[in-house]
């Protein structure tokens, strides 16, 4: 009966969105992942990271800031707001991927990751200013962003390829030099920061505690890290073409290659003018890039086909533009897995 439904089948009811209109909300979550990487950047670098003296509430008697609070209080609220925006942007996704038929389980379970990682970052967050900034807790605030980019690029890419077995494009050793990068980037990350938690840019105008470490000793190790990371990336493109793969992963790791270098420019001018706050948010920006990166090189190295309809309405896999491409055709079809 019509009142058993749940809310998500009554709008399948009424509403079915295209594979292209799922695609597009994926990615707006990714866009809005780096968009709140950036503006907690800002908090940071703009020393607003008390703006809102408390948790949830702006101050013990309002809800939002006030005018005395000025400009900081007004940046420290605007970024919390911003939690709810992406919400939205994940509500979205959720909601047309569940009322896309076939349902894309995969889609709405990792819409539904990204919803929970928001929340735990937003309890995080408070934590940080109930703790007055607490470098530690900070730093886990920046990891669990990642995280979040990171199956905002999962789903993005569920949503371009099919529901089909994965197969691999590239032989055994060279995903295992991927996993390599994958993990020597994250390891750069990390380093990023600690490099952050022990700098000059605390997030607040007032003394705050930060990780007793030498900041310019662990920028040394993460420029180390740089250099590794380089170094792979340029070992892996050398191999992709030695096995002659598929046009698309030898895309991926070109447009790594390019960002590595534009985020080692940005690194080198932020640390010989003493760490403006412009550039240093260039380099935030630059560092969610290479991640994006870094996950598309790996992505791009396997495909899945649409699975095949077994009542003959044709393909369930969800998307019409998928065009399945053999490692052994040296001009292959663009795949979803290649964009």
């Amino acid at each position: 009966m019509p009142n058993s439904l749940n809310p998500f089948e009554l709008i399948a009811r009424r509403w079915q969105p295209s594979a292209r209109f799922v695609e597009r909300a994926a990615l707006a979550t990714v866009v809005m992942s780096v968009v709140i990487v950036i503006t907690g950047g800002a908090v940071r670098l703009t020393e607003s990271g008390l703006g809102c003296d408390t948790w949830p509430k702006c101050t013990s008697g309002s809800l939002t800031p006030t005018a005395d609070m000025g400009i900081h209080g007004a940046i420290e609220f605007g970024n919390r707001m911003l939690t709810y925006v992406l919400c939205a942007f994940v509500g979205l996704l959720i909601i047309a991927a569940r009322a896309r038929q076939p349902v894309r389980r995969s889609i709405t379970r990792l819409g539904w990751a990204q919803f929970w990682l928001i929340m735990s970052n937003a309890i995080i967050g408070g934590v940080i200013v109930l703790t007055g900034l607490n470098p530690y807790i900070v730093s886990s605030h920046f990891l669990l962003a990642t995280a979040l980019l990171t199956v905002a690029m999962a789903v993005w890419q569920r949503s371009r390829e099919g529901d089909g077995a994965p197969r691999d494009l590239v032989p055994r050793p060279v995903r295992q030099l991927t996993w390599l990068l994958v993990g020597a980037t994250l390891t750069l990350i990390l380093l990023g920061t600690v490099v952050t938690g022990s700098g000059p840019h605390a997030g607040d105008a007032r003394e705050v505690h930060r990780i007793p470490l030498d900041w310019q000793e662990i920028t040394q190790l993460h420029v180390d890290f740089v250099y590794i990371v380089l170094g792979l990336t340029v070992a892996l493109w050398f191999v992709l073409r030695a096995v002659q793969a598929p046009a698309g992963p030898r895309r991926a790791v070109r447009d790594l290659l390019a960002v590595l270098l534009f985020q080692g420019l940005i690194g080198y001018v932020q640390y010989f003018t003493g760490l403006p706050e412009v550039v240093v948010g260039i380099h935030m920006f630059g560092s969610c890039l290479v991640w994006i990166a870094v996950l598309r090189v790996l992505f791009a190295q396997r495909e899945r086909p649409a699975l095949a309809d077994t009542s003959g309405a044709g393909p369930t896999g969800d998307h019409e533009a998928i065009q399945p491409e053999s490692p052994a055709d040296p001009e292959p079809a663009p795949a979803a897995s290649s964009r």
